[in-house]
């Protein structure tokens, strides 16, 4: 029975036993773009901020765009995968891992966009020195640190069984798989202290979680600025941290399924469902936008109308109804009916909502500081190469990170995998044992034909 299990699980260590020639040319391709970004950087680092579009007043740009976009992304590791576990839905065994790497991966990168955006990096070191928690900013940084810390543990921790297998099976990179498996031999003392260490973690990061981003919208909400100081920021910004993280989610499951050959185990019910919580999302999305604008048209205060009326129908109105476009009416079109196709519909919707939620967090940033309350002129804003630059070696480096992790480590818990087969077998059979006579009871006689 054991080697039938690991032959069934063959798929997931094949790209960690095997590395075909995909894998390089795509590292190569990712190298280039975060080289152009390492390029970009050192400008930027030995110039100073005027190689970049920013001034004032829009001292805000591609870089807090970048930041909060990425910072949304992580709720699909956290909420996603938290809330499926503790709601003991089956079908999330092969897309929890995914969902959490994500989380990780992308915080490094969301929480890098800051150190960028200071010009300065040896700033950051006074937020340490001369922090101030009246500041919602040192909020934000304390926040941060808290959800990456709580985040790496809540990714280890349901890997340990997995580096065991790796541990067990592959000769190289056998000391890194034997120092990160922790002696673990699968006893049954061992699992169940795993098993309650990782249902504590999944409680513990869910309000971690929603807090990040609700301090994320402080940031903006704190100020008097004109369109940010709304008491809805914080729930409308963990909806849309939530929107693009379930998009990003399956952005990433279809691309390892095709890559990796994942097809028995990334089925069409896991994109059927992500679809329709992706749907639900759209529309929560729609709400909470058609609430903040419609509150702010009925005001009618001028200095936000300015911004109000830029969005709508002055400079920015392509980008603000290019957001509408990808966060609802194309997701809508799409995930009405997932009947057939239900991949590449899917497939889709996520990809418009990645593009429409980064539209969204330019949108909440730019037109608010290009017409700003205090008496400074109208700012224009248009980024240059370094800051273009600096956007796909981000992106090129989070693609990197995930893929180098996933030559190192099984993108789907082995374990889990092997649990849901068991739990299955079992229901299976309990369902079974309903329909039958208990064990010792005497079969009902018949004394005619046919009863």
């Amino acid at each position: 029975m054991a080697e039938r299990t690991d032959n069934l699980d063959a798929p997931l260590l094949a790209p960690i036993e095997r590395t075909g020639p995909g894998f390089y040319w795509s590292v190569g391709a990712l190298s280039v773009l975060v080289l152009w970004g390492a390029v970009a950087y050192w400008s930027q680092f030995s110039e100073g901020l005027g190689v970049t579009g920013l001034h004032q007043p829009v001292s805000w740009g591609f870089y807090v765009t970048n930041f909060v976009f990425f910072i949304g992304i992580s709720h699909a590791g956290t909420l996603i995968s938290a809330i499926l576990r503790l709601s003991k839905a089956e079908w999330r065994r092969p897309i929890t891992r995914m969902a959490e790497v994500i989380t990780v991966m992308v915080l490094f990168i969301g929480a890098g966009q800051i150190l960028v955006d200071l010009g300065r990096p040896d700033r950051m070191l006074n937020v340490i020195r001369y922090g101030r928690y009246q500041s919602p900013l040192l909020w934000d940084a304390t926040s941060i640190s808290a959800y990456l810390t709580a985040s790496i543990v809540y990714l280890y921790l349901p890997m340990i069984p997995d580096i065991a297998i790796l541990r067990d099976r592959l000769a190289k990179r056998k000391l890194l798989y034997t120092v990160l498996a922790l002696g673990w031999t699968g006893s049954e003392r061992q699992q169940r202290v795993l098993n309650r260490a990782i249902a504590i973690m999944a409680v513990l990061v869910i309000p971690i979680a929603v807090s990040v981003h609700t301090v994320v919208s402080f940031v903006f909400s704190m100020t008097l600025q004109p369109m940010w100081h709304s008491t809805i920021f914080g729930p409308y910004f963990v909806v849309g941290a939530i929107f693009s993280g379930i998009a990003a989610l399956i952005v990433a499951m279809i691309a390892f399924r095709r890559a990796y050959r994942l097809q028995g185990y990334l089925k069409p019910i896991h994109f059927r469902y992500l679809g329709q919580l992706l749907l639900v999302m759209s529309l929560l999305w729609f709400y909470f936008t058609f609430a903040e604008y419609l509150t702010g048209y009925y005001g009618s205060e001028p200095e936000e109308m300015k911004v109000f009326w830029a969005k709508f129908s002055g400079p920015f109105w392509p980008l603000f109804w290019g957001m509408a476009l990808t966060n609802f009416v194309i997701p809508v079109l799409t995930l009405a009916r997932l009947g057939r196709h239900t991949v590449g519909k899917v497939l889709i919707a996520s990809l418009s909502v990645l593009v429409g939620m980064w539209l969204e967090r330019f949108i909440i940033v730019v037109p608010t500081l290009s017409n700003p309350r205090l008496p400074f002129g109208e700012g224009i804003y248009g980024p240059t190469w370094v800051e273009w630059g600096e956007m796909a070696g981000s992106f090129a480096l989070f693609a990197l990170f995930y893929l180098l992790f996933t030559k190192l480590f099984p993108v789907i818990s082995i374990w889990e995998i092997r649990e849901g087969r068991d739990v299955g077998l079992r229901e299976v059979e309990e369902r079974l044992l309903t329909y039958l006579p208990e064990t010792g009871e005497p079969p009902v006689a018949t004394t005619e034909r046919g009863h």
